[in-house]
Protein backbone atom coordinates (compact mmCIF):
# COMPACT_ATOMS: atom_id res chain seq x y z
CA UNK A 1 0.00 0.00 0.00
CA UNK A 2 1.33 3.79 -0.91
CA UNK A 3 2.07 5.60 1.83
CA UNK A 4 3.31 8.42 -0.47
CA UNK A 5 2.31 9.49 -3.88
CA UNK A 6 3.39 11.93 -6.00
CA UNK A 7 1.49 12.96 -9.17
CA UNK A 8 2.76 15.01 -11.88
CA UNK A 9 3.86 16.92 -9.74
CA UNK A 10 5.61 20.46 -10.87
CA UNK A 11 7.78 23.63 -9.47
CA UNK A 12 8.39 26.69 -11.54
CA UNK A 13 10.74 29.17 -10.11
CA UNK A 14 9.66 32.26 -12.73
CA UNK A 15 10.99 30.81 -16.19
CA UNK A 16 13.35 27.89 -14.04
CA UNK A 17 11.48 24.26 -14.15
CA UNK A 18 13.35 22.26 -11.21
CA UNK A 19 10.75 19.64 -11.12
CA UNK A 20 8.51 18.74 -14.15
CA UNK A 21 5.85 16.23 -14.20
CA UNK A 22 7.25 14.03 -11.14
CA UNK A 23 5.57 10.55 -10.38
CA UNK A 24 6.73 8.72 -7.48
CA UNK A 25 5.32 6.19 -5.06
CA UNK A 26 6.64 4.86 -2.08
CA UNK A 27 5.07 1.94 -0.55
CA UNK A 28 5.20 1.44 3.50
CA UNK A 29 8.01 0.10 4.65
CA UNK A 30 10.46 0.64 1.75
CA UNK A 31 13.91 2.16 1.82
CA UNK A 32 13.68 3.95 -1.64
CA UNK A 33 16.82 6.00 -2.91
CA UNK A 34 16.52 9.42 -4.70
CA UNK A 35 19.61 9.72 -6.73
CA UNK A 36 20.75 12.81 -9.34
CA UNK A 37 23.05 14.88 -10.19
CA UNK A 38 23.40 18.61 -8.44
CA UNK A 39 20.36 20.74 -9.56
CA UNK A 40 18.53 17.50 -10.62
CA UNK A 41 15.69 18.89 -8.17
CA UNK A 42 16.02 16.24 -5.31
CA UNK A 43 15.97 18.93 -2.44
CA UNK A 44 13.39 20.92 -4.43
CA UNK A 45 11.40 17.52 -4.37
CA UNK A 46 11.40 17.21 -1.15
CA UNK A 47 10.44 21.09 0.02
CA UNK A 48 7.56 20.44 -2.32
CA UNK A 49 6.56 17.11 -0.28
CA UNK A 50 7.15 18.76 2.97
CA UNK A 51 5.36 21.86 3.01
CA UNK A 52 8.24 24.09 1.89
CA UNK A 53 7.24 25.04 -1.05
CA UNK A 54 4.08 25.13 -3.07
CA UNK A 55 3.95 23.52 -6.08
CA UNK A 56 3.05 24.77 -9.38
CA UNK A 57 0.65 22.05 -9.77
CA UNK A 58 0.50 18.04 -9.58
CA UNK A 59 -0.64 16.27 -6.08
CA UNK A 60 0.75 14.93 -3.27
CA UNK A 61 -1.27 11.83 -1.61
CA UNK A 62 0.57 10.91 2.14
CA UNK A 63 -0.80 7.81 3.96
CA UNK A 64 -4.30 7.87 1.87
CA UNK A 65 -5.01 11.80 1.83
CA UNK A 66 -4.56 14.35 0.01
CA UNK A 67 -1.64 16.98 1.57
CA UNK A 68 -1.43 18.89 -1.25
CA UNK A 69 0.27 22.67 -0.20
CA UNK A 70 -0.36 21.79 3.91
CA UNK A 71 2.27 23.31 5.91
CA UNK A 72 4.95 21.40 7.27
CA UNK A 73 4.16 21.61 10.99
CA UNK A 74 0.27 19.64 10.14
CA UNK A 75 2.00 17.17 7.99
CA UNK A 76 4.88 16.59 10.96
CA UNK A 77 1.69 15.59 12.83
CA UNK A 78 0.25 13.52 10.39
CA UNK A 79 3.71 10.98 10.00
CA UNK A 80 6.18 13.06 7.76
CA UNK A 81 9.48 14.08 8.78
CA UNK A 82 12.91 14.91 7.41
CA UNK A 83 16.47 15.84 7.79
CA UNK A 84 18.22 18.70 6.25
CA UNK A 85 21.39 19.05 3.82
CA UNK A 86 23.26 20.95 6.28
CA UNK A 87 22.55 20.71 10.36
CA UNK A 88 20.71 23.84 12.14
CA UNK A 89 20.61 22.67 16.09
CA UNK A 90 19.62 25.13 18.78
CA UNK A 91 23.88 26.03 19.26
CA UNK A 92 23.07 26.94 22.77
CA UNK A 93 20.61 24.21 24.12
CA UNK A 94 21.60 20.45 24.70
CA UNK A 95 21.56 17.49 22.49
CA UNK A 96 18.79 16.10 24.49
CA UNK A 97 16.70 19.71 24.17
CA UNK A 98 17.41 19.59 20.40
CA UNK A 99 15.73 16.31 20.33
CA UNK A 100 12.63 17.46 22.70
CA UNK A 101 11.88 20.42 20.13
CA UNK A 102 11.01 17.67 17.49
CA UNK A 103 8.98 16.03 20.00
CA UNK A 104 7.04 19.20 21.02
CA UNK A 105 6.33 20.05 17.48
CA UNK A 106 4.98 16.79 16.77
CA UNK A 107 2.08 18.16 19.12
CA UNK A 108 3.59 16.32 22.54
CA UNK A 109 3.09 17.73 26.13
CA UNK A 110 6.67 18.52 27.87
CA UNK A 111 6.75 15.45 30.18
CA UNK A 112 6.07 13.43 26.72
CA UNK A 113 8.70 14.92 24.96
CA UNK A 114 11.30 14.23 27.60
CA UNK A 115 10.86 10.86 27.74
CA UNK A 116 10.40 10.60 24.18
CA UNK A 117 13.66 12.32 23.84
CA UNK A 118 15.27 10.00 26.10
CA UNK A 119 14.06 7.20 24.41
CA UNK A 120 15.52 7.99 20.88
CA UNK A 121 18.68 8.83 22.23
CA UNK A 122 19.21 5.52 24.24
CA UNK A 123 17.81 3.86 20.48
CA UNK A 124 20.48 5.89 18.32
CA UNK A 125 23.20 5.23 21.45
CA UNK A 126 23.96 8.84 22.31
CA UNK A 127 23.53 9.25 25.91
CA UNK A 128 27.10 9.99 26.49
CA UNK A 129 26.33 13.36 24.51
CA UNK A 130 22.80 13.58 25.69
CA UNK A 131 23.11 16.54 28.33
CA UNK A 132 26.29 18.27 26.76
CA UNK A 133 25.96 21.57 24.46
CA UNK A 134 25.21 20.99 20.86
CA UNK A 135 27.99 23.57 20.32
CA UNK A 136 30.58 21.18 21.89
CA UNK A 137 29.96 18.66 20.03
CA UNK A 138 31.35 17.71 16.28
CA UNK A 139 29.91 17.36 13.30
CA UNK A 140 29.10 14.00 13.37
CA UNK A 141 27.10 14.54 16.39
CA UNK A 142 25.19 17.13 14.80
CA UNK A 143 24.36 15.03 11.99
CA UNK A 144 23.26 12.80 14.99
CA UNK A 145 21.23 14.95 16.53
CA UNK A 146 19.50 16.47 13.31
CA UNK A 147 18.36 12.03 12.81
CA UNK A 148 17.03 12.01 16.17
CA UNK A 149 14.90 15.31 16.14
CA UNK A 150 13.29 13.69 13.31
CA UNK A 151 12.80 10.57 14.82
CA UNK A 152 11.34 12.57 17.86
CA UNK A 153 8.03 13.16 16.16
CA UNK A 154 7.21 9.46 15.60
CA UNK A 155 7.25 9.58 11.46
CA UNK A 156 5.57 7.12 9.39
CA UNK A 157 8.13 8.42 6.43
CA UNK A 158 11.23 9.69 7.24
CA UNK A 159 13.15 11.81 4.62
CA UNK A 160 16.86 11.56 4.23
CA UNK A 161 18.42 14.99 2.93
CA UNK A 162 22.21 14.22 1.93
CA UNK A 163 22.67 12.90 5.86
CA UNK A 164 25.68 11.36 5.17
CA UNK A 165 27.94 14.30 3.16
CA UNK A 166 30.43 15.54 5.47
CA UNK A 167 30.69 12.31 7.25
CA UNK A 168 34.65 10.54 7.09
CA UNK A 169 34.72 6.93 6.38
CA UNK A 170 33.92 5.16 9.94
CA UNK A 171 30.96 7.38 10.50
CA UNK A 172 29.77 6.94 7.09
CA UNK A 173 29.57 3.12 8.23
CA UNK A 174 28.09 3.58 11.88
CA UNK A 175 25.17 6.08 10.09
CA UNK A 176 24.60 3.05 7.57
CA UNK A 177 23.99 0.91 10.75
CA UNK A 178 21.89 3.70 12.39
CA UNK A 179 19.64 3.91 9.44
CA UNK A 180 19.34 0.42 9.02
CA UNK A 181 17.99 -0.28 12.01
CA UNK A 182 15.51 3.11 11.96
CA UNK A 183 14.10 1.33 8.63
CA UNK A 184 13.80 -2.13 10.59
CA UNK A 185 11.89 -0.31 13.36
CA UNK A 186 9.15 0.21 10.99
CA UNK A 187 9.92 3.66 9.65
CA UNK A 188 9.32 3.85 5.88
CA UNK A 189 12.39 6.07 4.57
CA UNK A 190 13.02 8.04 1.35
CA UNK A 191 16.85 9.08 0.96
CA UNK A 192 18.69 11.51 -1.22
CA UNK A 193 22.37 10.93 -1.38
CA UNK A 194 25.54 11.00 -3.48
CA UNK A 195 27.51 8.96 -1.35
CA UNK A 196 26.83 5.82 -4.16
CA UNK A 197 28.26 3.19 -1.65
CA UNK A 198 25.66 3.94 1.05
CA UNK A 199 22.78 4.06 -1.90
CA UNK A 200 23.65 0.83 -2.93
CA UNK A 201 24.27 -0.82 0.83
CA UNK A 202 20.60 0.74 1.97
CA UNK A 203 18.04 1.09 -1.04
CA UNK A 204 15.62 -1.42 -1.75
CA UNK A 205 14.61 0.81 -4.77
CA UNK A 206 15.95 3.38 -6.67
CA UNK A 207 14.24 6.89 -8.73
CA UNK A 208 16.56 8.99 -10.76
CA UNK A 209 16.05 12.43 -10.96
CA UNK A 210 17.50 14.67 -13.93
CA UNK A 211 16.70 18.10 -15.11
CA UNK A 212 13.32 17.96 -12.77
CA UNK A 213 12.17 14.60 -14.25
CA UNK A 214 12.26 10.93 -13.78
CA UNK A 215 14.30 9.34 -16.18
CA UNK A 216 15.15 5.67 -14.18
CA UNK A 217 13.50 3.53 -11.29
CA UNK A 218 13.91 0.55 -10.32
CA UNK A 219 16.15 -2.40 -8.36
CA UNK A 220 19.72 -0.85 -7.56
CA UNK A 221 21.75 -2.86 -9.77
CA UNK A 222 19.53 -2.14 -12.75
CA UNK A 223 19.33 1.52 -12.27
CA UNK A 224 23.22 2.44 -11.82
CA UNK A 225 23.73 0.51 -14.93
CA UNK A 226 21.32 1.89 -17.04
CA UNK A 227 22.87 3.75 -19.70
CA UNK A 228 20.95 7.43 -18.92
CA UNK A 229 21.91 7.09 -15.31
CA UNK A 230 25.34 6.80 -16.81
CA UNK A 231 25.20 9.53 -19.16
CA UNK A 232 23.51 12.00 -16.73
CA UNK A 233 24.73 10.92 -13.32
CA UNK A 234 27.42 8.06 -12.75
CA UNK A 235 29.61 8.60 -15.62
CA UNK A 236 30.37 4.90 -15.79
CA UNK A 237 29.00 2.15 -14.92
CA UNK A 238 28.87 0.64 -11.54
CA UNK A 239 28.78 -3.35 -11.82
CA UNK A 240 27.19 -4.98 -8.83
Amino acid sequence: MALLEVKELSKHFGGVVALDGVNIKVDKGELVGIIGPNGAGKTTFYNCITGFYPPTSGKVFFDGKDVTGLPSHKLCRMGMARTFQIPRPFMSMTLLENVMVGALGAGMSLREAKEKAKEIVSFLKLEEQANKPISKLNFNYRRRCELARALATNPKLLMLDETFAGLNPSEIDEMVKLVRKIHESGVTIMLTEHVMKVVMSLAERIVVLHQGKVIAEGLPREVVNDSRVVEAYLGQRIFV
